[in-house]
């Protein structure tokens, strides 16, 4: 009888284990998803310099949120696991930068000269262990 009982805990407590990790699992696999959408609803779309804006100020939340390290430039550091890196090509120069350029020089200034301008999402990258959003290429569509 009691090798029976014995038997049937270790069974239950097999299947909560299996049950725990699962829910877990589903949980971040849910977590990321919706953190991902965020950002890659933009892919290979054209929107304006104030919805870029928007992606940027999200982009530094989370970065901020996440306690991603900056380097000494004031660059965030890629962590491998919840980083985000925005870069923005510009044609007037065709030079490209760093969200943080604009972010220091004040958003406000972005938007006065870059509302009405367009800017297109060409390039996507993931994190490899997380599978986030670990990069974002926007390129500037009209002048």
């Amino acid at each position: 009888m009691k090798k029976i009982a014995l038997f049937f805990l270790v069974i239950v407590i097999i299947i909560v284990g299996m049950s725990y990790l699962y829910l877990n699992y589903k949980i971040t696999y849910n977590e990321t998803k919706k953190e991902n959408l965020q950002f890659e609803s933009y892919y290979e779309k054209e929107i304006y310099g104030a919805e870029l804006t928007t992606i940027i100020n999200k982009a530094i939340d989370s970065n901020e949120y996440n306690e991603v390290l900056k380097d000494k430039k004031g660059k965030y550091i890629d962590n491998g696991k919840n980083s985000i890196n925005i870069e923005i090509k510009m044609l007037d120069n065709e030079k490209t930068y760093n969200m943080e350029t604009f972010y220091g020089g004040g958003m406000d200034k972005f938007v006065q000269y870059y509302n009405e301008i367009k800017f297109k999402c060409t390039k996507l990258e993931y994190h490899k262990e997380t599978k986030k959003v670990k990069y974002l290429l926007f390129e500037q569509v009209t002048e």
